[in-house]
């Protein structure tokens, strides 16, 4: 695992297919330990364990849904959280402990905010950390594909072009500071933003959609 903040790890890369990476995310809190999104390696987990272990896991939507689910939660016996809509996939693999079905702040810090478009229970967190950082988990209903914001509809999810759209203009005028997406293509995972950048990066978004 990498540190990336004070408060924030990010896990080694995995790659499901070919072109595509992917990361989980570890926040620290004195509260309670946080994984957004999974990772499948133990080696990973193991070192979850050194830094304190988990209590929740939260998943942003059904592709997070592999075997990983039921190690972690042997391991940590932690929460497994996730969209209703998500819940019939998840539980496929293991229990589901917590579900989501509106906006809402959990857990002191953590504000749940669905947003579909990607699968009809694609959801984003925005966290406010102790360390003056506002991070926002996107999943995928934006990831970077080589630097860039994109985005991808999956219709046999429930995933809908209007409903993107409507989730990407509520994303729009959020503040984040960092935006880490679950799946990302080329070198970059996540990246740093102002606000009037991210504000004209989900602007080009949405106009490429509409064209």
């Amino acid at each position: 695992m990498k540190q990336i903040y004070p408060d924030l790890w990010q896990t080694r890369a995995e790659h499901p297919f070919q072109g595509l990476t992917t990361h989980a995310y570890l926040l620290v809190r004195d509260a309670g330990n946080i994984l957004f999104y999974s990772s499948g390696q133990p080696e990973e987990h193991e070192h979850i364990q050194e830094l304190g272990g988990i209590t929740h896991q939260y998943l942003s939507h059904r592709d997070e849904a592999g075997p990983a689910l039921a190690d972690i939660k042997r391991l940590f016996g932690c929460k497994l959280c996730c969209h209703w809509l998500e819940e019939e996939t998840v539980r496929k693999v293991t229990p589901v402990d917590c579900i989501f079905d509106k906006r809402e702040v959990r857990l002191s810090n953590i504000e749940v905010i669905p947003t579909p478009g990607h699968t009809n229970g694609s959801v984003c967190f925005l966290v406010r950390s102790a360390h003056e950082k506002t991070y926002l988990f996107s999943g995928d209903t934006v990831y970077l594909n080589n630097g860039a914001w994109d985005t991808f509809v999956m219709e046999r999810a429930g995933g809908s072009k209007f409903d993107l759209k409507n989730s990407l203009m509520l994303l729009h005028d959020l503040e984040p500071e960092v935006v880490l997406s679950s799946a990302s293509v080329g070198p970059v995972p996540f990246k740093e933003v102002s606000a009037e950048e991210w504000q004209s990066d989900m602007d080009n978004v949405l106009r490429a959609m509409s064209e």
